[in-house]
């Protein structure tokens, strides 16, 4: 079935094939910032060509970097394919955060493709192995900085998951996914585990409270909004826009509520919210704030001077001070999110649909195949072609260029422009791309040789 997150005919499918690819829409009408303006040290080739194209809550990320404090990326894999083009897409992204300075965590989704793929455990393992983690190694991830793990072994991903289980129900799933009658339980599941997934790096036993940003394709997006939600529910203490500066509101729930000094009878003990609104005062004075104004009885602390920018360092300080007094203290995930890089034959990549991508494993007589066979942007003639010009953006040589094998904008720019006016030929634009991914390929195949011995290190 297809399970489907539909806004006006913007849909935003994570299981399925058919996804919208108008990203200014997607951006205004599920909430996304859009990247444009954002500032960054030493972008990579997918941020300078607007490949990462949104985000959500970025400047966490940045703002830790800029103070040289610590951040987490986390990933997933599922083990049931061969690793393609697309996956490599996301493992740039990892390696870009890891050399900001990220610690990386990748998830092995390996309890997910038993349940929904029929696929053992010990077959799971060894794809993850041999497909994926080789060629992790291969394009450049550090193994002393990144951690694997499988989901079946690590208890506590779905302990929370069953956690935050209690902070959603049905209606919600099927107001994200479009679950319904027919909808497999696994299925139900497993973006549970997946809240799990994202949130479990930020414990204490797992490096402890940190922004932790999750690179994705916008087709994920459904899990990010359900685990962000999911975050914002058990969070104690919230952070928001006043009229001047910034205020903490506090959420009283079943499972503080006598921490927060409210009886059984409903009746508040004074003394109790007192010291809880003094603490309050205390996590955010130590950020270097004197004007800070409790009031208990309204329920609020107020920040005059603090401003948008600080949110995310108040926030944290005050997710510390709840683990303190006993509760969860999840710090809802950062996300960026990248366009869909087209299949071969124009639609989408898939592991299970051979043609429609580059395998990281294809030799070169293959690859070379699938792209002289691939979706061109060019004219029916060449007449045609030389008068009219053709379509980079159409074009999945071009395309492959841009995403994956050619580092030089400016030559980028170039044969983009070559190609409109029908200079350059769809046939010479394939040749060209043959030959950087023939040079792509052999590089990865030398690599994987070369870091064969490191797999094991990724895996706890």
């Amino acid at each position: 079935m297809a399970v489907t997150m539909m806004n006006d005919d913007v849909t935003i499918d994570p299981w399925g094939s058919s996804q919208s690819t108008d990203y200014s829409r997607i951006i205004e009408k599920f909430g996304l910032s859009s990247m444009e303006g954002v500032t960054l040290d030493s972008p990579s080739r997918l941020h300078r060509r607007g490949v990462v194209f949104a985000h959500r809550d970025f400047d966490l990320i940045l703002e830790a970097k800029r103070l040289g404090g610590p951040f987490g990326v986390l990933t997933g894999l599922m083990p049931s394919g061969k690793m393609h083009l697309g996956h490599s897409m996301v493992i740039d992204q990892v390696k870009w955060f890891q050399e900001q300075g990220g610690d990386v965590t990748i998830a092995v989704a390996d309890l997910e493709s038993t349940a929904t793929r029929g696929i053992s455990l010990e077959e799971g393992r060894r794809i993850a192995s041999e497909e994926y983690v080789a060629n992790y190694a291969a394009l450049g991830l550090d193994p002393d900085k990144t951690t694997v793990y499988f989901q079946s072994q690590r208890n506590v991903v779905q302990k929370l998951g069953f956690q935050l289980g209690k902070r959603t129900n049905l209606s919600e799933l099927e107001a994200i996914y479009g679950f319904d009658g027919s909808t497999n339980l696994a299925h139900v599941q497993a973006p549970l585990v997946q809240a799990g997934d994202i949130l479990h790096p930020q414990l204490d036993e797992y490096g402890g409270l940190r922004p932790i940003v999750v690179p994705v394709g916008i087709d994920q997006d459904p899990h990010l909004r359900l685990t962000r939600g999911l975050a914002a529910k058990t969070n104690w203490f919230n952070v928001s826009d006043a009229k001047m500066g910034l205020q903490v509101g506090v959420s009283v729930q079943d499972d503080n509520a006598s921490v927060m000094g409210v009886e059984p009878s409903g009746r508040v003990n004074k003394d109790v919210q007192k010291q809880v609104f003094s603490r309050i005062v205390n996590a955010i004075s130590g950020l270097g704030y004197s004007d800070i104004m409790s009031n208990p009885k309204h329920g609020t602390v107020n920040i005059p001077s603090a401003t948008a920018k600080d949110k995310g360092a108040i926030r944290i300080a005050l997710l510390a001070l709840e683990r303190e007094m006993g509760g969860m203290g999840l710090l809802a995930p950062s996300s960026t999110y990248h366009r869909f890089a087209v299949g071969m034959t124009g639609d989408k990549m898939s592991s299970s649909k051979p043609k429609t991508t580059l395998f990281l494993g294809d030799d070169v007589a293959t690859a070379e195949k699938k792209i002289k066979k691939s979706f061109s942007g060019g004219q029916a003639t060449v007449e045609e072609h030389r008068r009219l010009g053709g379509d980079p953006d159409k074009d999945v040589a071009y395309q492959y260029m841009m995403y994956f094998f050619e580092e030089d904008d400016s030559f980028l720019e170039e044969i983009n422009q070559g190609y409109r006016a029908g200079k350059i030929l769809a046939g010479e634009m394939k040749q060209m791309c043959i030959e950087r991914a023939t040079e792509w390929l052999t590089n990865l195949s030398e690599k994987r040789d070369e870091t064969s011995h490191l797999v094991e290190k990724f895996f706890e």
